[in-house]
């Protein structure tokens, strides 16, 4: 059975920028699909912020194992009913990976709890990812570390929560370096951030890019995990309890007046 991935793009600078549209013709969300639909057993779909709902329905969601996020400008634009159905998919076991851009985005930010900010510089430069966790899944298949001859720099700090691991750091030819892989649990859902993927540079055709994704998808898939309600907390009666128990202390008549047993 394959891993069923829906990639979420804001579908915005693909259609403003020329360079953006050269680079990418088959548009950003197409690209990273595309690159997926290579791994046996992985199925890519894309949505985009313009569909009927994001993109993103009930049933959507409810058919996505992984759901991959790029966003960048218009992260305003995404409805908050949208956000909390994307994080109560989370919490209920779907996989999310966060790409470049979106440590901004609304769902990220709602997981995170935090502001999730940053520096940043478009210049660019020069960027070396050095793996950090050798064995970790995410890595398989990476060397010790990769370049990309052009990138936008994010800098330390980055405004986030302490991570689980932190798979990948990366160095800047203007100095900086930034937690570039960052894993997370939150509720049943596993969460990946993963920093490289300005617009404007060709990140989403390199090998190693690629890969790290697709192995990030297969880290993220949990799928003996899912709940269909995380939200759901049902009474769990007197005659549930593992030791036998006597109801007892004050508590409220069918009448309203308290009263005690």
């Amino acid at each position: 059975m394959s891993i069923r991935v829906t990639v979420w793009g804001e579908n915005v600078h693909e259609h403003k920028n020329k360079i953006v549209a050269q680079i990418y013709p088959l548009l950003m969300h197409g690209t990273i699909a595309a690159a997926l639909n290579g791994n046996k057993g992985i199925t890519a779909t894309t949505v985009t912020l313009q569909d009927a709902e994001h993109g993103l329905t009930k049933e959507k969601l409810a058919e996505t194992d992984v759901l991959i996020w790029w966003g960048h400008v218009a992260h305003g634009d995404v409805a908050d009913e949208i956000v909390e159905r994307v994080c109560d998919a989370v919490w209920g076991g779907m996989g999310v990976i966060f790409l470049h851009s979106a440590h901004f985005s609304k769902p990220f930010k709602r997981l995170m709890g935090a502001p999730c900010n940053l520096y940043w510089r478009e210049a660019g430069e020069r960027e070396r990812l050095w793996v950090t966790s050798r064995h970790h899944p995410i890595a398989a298949g990476i060397p010790e570390h990769f370049e990309l001859e052009y990138e936008e720099m994010y800098g330390e700090p980055f405004g986030v929560p302490e991570p689980l691991e932190t798979v990948f750091i990366s160095w800047f030819a203007g100095g900086e370096v930034f937690r570039s892989g960052l894993t997370y649990k939150r509720g049943a859902g596993k969460i990946f951030y993963f920093r490289p993927g300005h617009e404007t540079y060709p990140t989403y055709h390199d090998a190693n890019v690629q890969r790290v994704i697709a192995n990030a998808v297969k880290w993220a898939y949990n799928p003996e995990a899912r709940i269909a309600d995380p939200h759901d907390g049902p009474n769990r009666t007197v005659a549930e309890a593992l030791e036998p128990i006597v109801e007892r202390g004050p508590r409220l008549h069918q009448d309203g007046e308290a009263g005690y047993r």
